[in-house]
């Protein structure tokens, strides 16, 4: 009965992960490539974030916020919090939010040495 009742408990609770996990607001086949200068890496649990300034016409820069998976997961891939250092050039490809706003989900980095992460 125990055994049971665990099994239980570890199916609702994966279910309830999963549910945690949607990408609807983010465009689905959309990508775009921003090119910038890193602000800050948020190596930080659930999700890291990329942040970039991204420079538009007349000289402003916009601040992007790019979305990651979590520290555990980007660690397993051999990212760290040093990989995207502050101030480090950057073109980032990242699926846009659906409501113009400058964020998205991470696809990939490629640096000026030609180092990509990620799909490019």
């Amino acid at each position: 009965m125990k055994q049971l009742v665990f099994s239980i408990a570890i199916l609702i609770s994966a279910h309830q992960v999963l549910a945690h996990h949607s990408n609807a607001m983010f465009e689905e086949v959309e990508t775009v490539e921003l090119a910038g200068k890193v602000v800050e890496f948020q190596f930080t649990n659930p999700h890291s974030w990329i942040q970039i300034n991204v420079p538009v016409e007349g000289g402003e820069l916009v601040e992007w916020s790019i979305e990651w998976g979590s520290p555990n997961n980007l660690g397993r891939q051999g990212i760290r919090p040093s990989t995207f250092p502050p101030g480090a050039e950057v073109v980032i490809r990242t699926r846009p939010m659906k409501d113009g706003s400058p964020g998205g989900l991470f696809v990939g980095a490629r640096f000026p040495d030609g180092n990509i992460i990620g799909r490019w």
